[in-house]
Order: C-alpha cells, then structure tokens, then sequence
C-alpha cells in the first residue's frame, strides 16, 4: 500500500521525525462531527480549517490546508460532515499508480458550476488528476443524477466512460429503468459484483459519504439515500475480497455548520434541502454506532472499536 499511497519522502522524513511513522488511519477533526475519544486512532485537531472549508473554498486556502495537513495523513480517513467531501480530490493526490474511486453516495457530486472548489462538484477535480482513471458513484438517490438536475452536471465525463453514475432508478418514470447506470434494489449487488470483477486487476480508492444511507442509519447534514449499513458492508467486503484497495475516507456525519464567508452561507443555503435540525447528542450516538460497524470493514481491519457513545 506504501508505495501506491504515499505523500513525498521529505515529508514522511518530516512527520516520521515529529509523530513516528505514519499511521493506517486517521481522524481529521474539523467540525467535531465525531468524538475522538470514541475513537481508536489518531486525530489530528483542525477545526481552525473547518468554517473556511466547509461546502466551498478558495483555492488558496485548500492549498495552505493541504500542505499543512498533507504529509500527517494515512491512507485511510475519518473526517466531518458531507459539506467537506470535496476534500476527497485532495486525499486522490497521493495516489501514484492508475486508480478507479467508488464513492457510496446519496448525490452524484459532478456540478461543473461555480465554486470550483465546492462539495457538489468534487468529482470533477478528482478526474482531473493524472493517476484518476474513473469515477463511480454508487446508490444516487439526489435528483441532480436525473433530468432536468443533471443539465449541471459533467455529462461529457460520463459520454467519454471516465465517470459512471449509479442512481436509484426512478420507476415512476417511464425512463426510469433507461437511465445509464440505473441500480435497482433486487439486482444492484450483481451490477456491483460484475463492475468489481472487470477492473479487479486495477486499484480502488473508496470513499463513503454517509447520506448514502437511509435516515434511520445515519444522521447526517443533508437528505438521506437508500442503502442499508449491512448492503455497505457487503460492498466494501466485495471491493477488498476482489481488488486492491489503496485508500479511502469516510465523511457525512452530522455536525452544526459555521462558515468563515458570507458566499459559503449563502450557496449552502441555497442547495442544502430545508431539513429539521437534529439533535447532536443523539446524531453523534446513531453514527458512531454505524462507524463501529462499518470501519473495521472499510479498513480491512479485524480490530475492534471502543462502544458508542
């Protein structure tokens, strides 16, 4: 795994020299959507990064953030709501050798408008990564996979095959069942196992935003999506039984949002559905109990996790 994801040598000789050698996972506190006490691996505390990366960022700041946190970082990750997922496309800068990214989530996070930086439109800037072969996203619930939502979205990534959506087929729609990549719940597992078997040979980078589950699952900052933590699980046991996992992040716990910009309130405002705000004490319960589950699996670990909270 070292040699695939791995960041410079100075840097590991820098952090080596600092924490010691770099761990398999770590927790990125960046909006105390988890309790690093319930955790059994490291964090490391940047909540000073939180409101000025939260849903959308500059450039610049990405940047700063990236070479400050970089180099600390395993291949696997733990960190906050869904609202930061577009720093998956910075986790893919490690990745030296061809790799495919599955992602597991309830949007399909291929917007092509503005902010570039943004959590809606992550996808795009991982595809633009040499060693980023493909992206496939798995259990789309969100109607921007579908018409006229995906007007917005990277529809000539997904014509020249670098991209593949896999929304839950609407079959309310008469096209419903016609739509590329369409899943359905008595077959989705056979589409997934048949997508796992063609690329075996390559390497996977997976990442989980938790709004893929259902609301009784997982409490998270926007709407919920339609798998269930056991059809998770079984995804990601299928992954490593069948290919090379690399690396992964897991992100879309719950958490109260704090914005740094008036642009970053006023954009999330916009796009994020009008959702009751829940209670924290339990969305941090009912989430680390779905962590205890589904981490030990993500990781390929056989360990096991402190109780929930």
């Amino acid at each position: 795994m070292a040699e695939v994801m791995r960041v410079s040598e100075l840097a590991e000789d820098r952090v080596a020299a600092m924490i010691g050698p770099l761990p398999l996972a770590i927790h990125l506190n960046l909006d105390d959507a988890w309790d690093p006490v319930a955790l059994e691996f490291p964090t490391i505390e940047a909540r000073r990064w939180g409101s000025r990366l939260r849903f959308s960022s500059p450039s610049s700041a990405l940047e700063s953030f990236y070479d400050e946190i970089g180099p600390q970082l395993g291949p696997f990750i733990l960190y906050g709501s869904g609202d930061f997922h577009h720093l998956t496309a910075l986790w893919l800068r490690r990745a030296t050798a061809p790799t495919v990214v599955v992602s597991f989530d309830n949007h399909p996070d291929w917007d092509i408008r503005p902010p570039n930086w943004c959590c809606g439109g992550w996808v795009n800037r991982a595809l633009e990564l040499a060693e980023v072969k493909k992206v496939e996203v798995w259990g789309c619930g969100n109607f921007k996979s579908w018409w006229p939502g995906q007007l917005f979205g990277n529809r000539r990534a997904e014509r020249e095959g670098k991209l593949t959506l896999h929304p839950w087929a609407i079959e309310s729609r008469p096209t419903g069942a016609q739509r590329r990549g369409a899943i359905f719940r008595a077959t989705w597992r056979s589409d997934f196992e048949r997508f796992v078997t063609e690329l075996s040979d390559g390497n996977f980078y997976v990442t989980v935003d938790l709004d893929c589950l259902g609301t009784n699952e997982a409490v998270t900052n926007w709407e919920n999506g339609k798998f269930t933590a056991d059809e998770l699980i079984w995804a990601l046991g299928r992954l490593h039984a069948r290919s090379k996992v690399i690396g992964g992040d897991i992100c879309g716990a719950y958490s109260e949002a704090k914005y740094a910009r008036w642009g970053q309130r006023f954009l999330s405002q916009m796009d994020r559905p009008n959702l009751p705000k829940p209670d924290a004490k339990r969305a941090r319960a009912v989430n680390h109990a779905l962590l205890q589950k589904v981490w030990p699996v993500f990781i390929n670990y056989s360990g096991s996790m402190k109780p929930s909270l």
